[in-house]
């Protein structure tokens, strides 16, 4: 329980710092160690010019959900390499949840799968990223 705790804090001072984060209208739902769950709704500004959301809106949900996973610990993690397949087309209004799972927590490299879904839980999009820990604390 208490490894919980702090894996929300660090999640905590993460999103109040997270400017970008922020402006996706990102909703923290679950946080565990090595996981996470979040949330955003697609606004207008987020279309591309063929109707459809920013394939880029979709990889920075998922970069998010990451980031909050593998840092969540307290050690500070960066990508080192990341790479997303989309799925299904994404629209205004949709609702997305991206979920993180850690696959491999080592001392030095984590790799977590995330999976974007939307409101009627159809697979949008599927994220792979594997981060370097740098020994340092977040907070």
């Amino acid at each position: 329980m208490e490894q919980e705790i702090k894996a929300r804090k660090v999640v905590d001072h993460m999103m109040q710092h997270d400017q970008f984060s922020q402006w996706l209208g990102i909703e923290v739902l679950e946080i565990k160690e090595g996981y996470s769950k979040i949330k955003m709704i697609v606004r207008e500004e987020m279309i591309n010019g063929l109707g459809i959301v920013h394939g880029g809106i979709a990889f920075s949900l998922a970069d998010s959900a990451f980031a909050f996973a593998c840092n969540n610990r307290n050690n500070l993690s960066v990508a080192l390499d990341t790479s997303i397949n989309f799925l299904k087309p994404v629209h205004v209004n949709d609702v997305l949840i991206a979920e993180a799972k850690e696959i491999h927590n080592g001392k030095s490299t984590g790799l977590y799968h995330i999976t974007i879904t939307n409101q009627h839980q159809h697979d949008v999009a599927v994220f792979k990223g594997t981060c370097f820990r740098t020994q340092k604390n977040l907070i």
